[in-house]
């Protein structure tokens, strides 16, 4: 078991390759559930049923948003530096974004309610990697985030109203 960056490279690399000959195998389709407590508050509750709180005094949904960004790519650049031997010896990603409240709050405008304008940093410190390493890195940030390819084009969005 070759550990780097606090994953099993070996493990990442047999992923790879199952991924390769068959890539329904890192199919993945998560549902959540979120639950109002009152105010602006509400829990989020995943499959393993781990909780979390958003709203009230905890971080907003738009700024959780932001969070997904930035956590997917810490994820994205840490496993890809895994697999290309790459120590990774320090990692921050950080994002910010502005929006417009007003529709959210039912005042008729024109502008859109989501971020108008997300821009987020990647800081990378990794002792012994080559330029082209860190390319390939970059690219990935800009080809193969699941979270940054998810805000950058349109996704279809379908919503069921239930009155229970």
């Amino acid at each position: 078991m070759t550990q780097l960056n606090g994953m099993n490279a070996d493990d990442l690399r047999d992923l790879v390759a199952k991924a390769t000959a068959d890539s329904t195998v890192v199919d993945r389709d998560p549902v959540v559930v979120a639950r109002w407590l009152g105010g602006d508050d509400c829990e989020v509750t995943f499959p393993s049923g781990q909780p979390i709180r958003l709203g009230g005094d905890q971080p907003s949904a738009m700024r959780m948003l932001l969070a997904t960004l930035a956590a997917c790519d810490v994820d994205l650049i840490a496993t890809r530096a895994t697999l290309l031997g790459i120590e990774v010896d320090s990692l921050t990603v950080e994002a910010s974004g502005h929006f417009n409240v007003s529709r959210y709050l039912g005042v008729p405008t024109n502008i859109d309610p989501g971020y108008q304008r997300i821009a987020y940093t990647v800081r990378l410190r990794a002792r012994g990697a080559t330029a082209d390493q860190l390319a390939q890195l970059r690219e990935a940030c800009e080809v193969a985030s699941p979270v940054g390819d998810t805000l950058r084009r349109s996704v279809g969005l379908t919503m069921r109203f239930e009155s229970v």
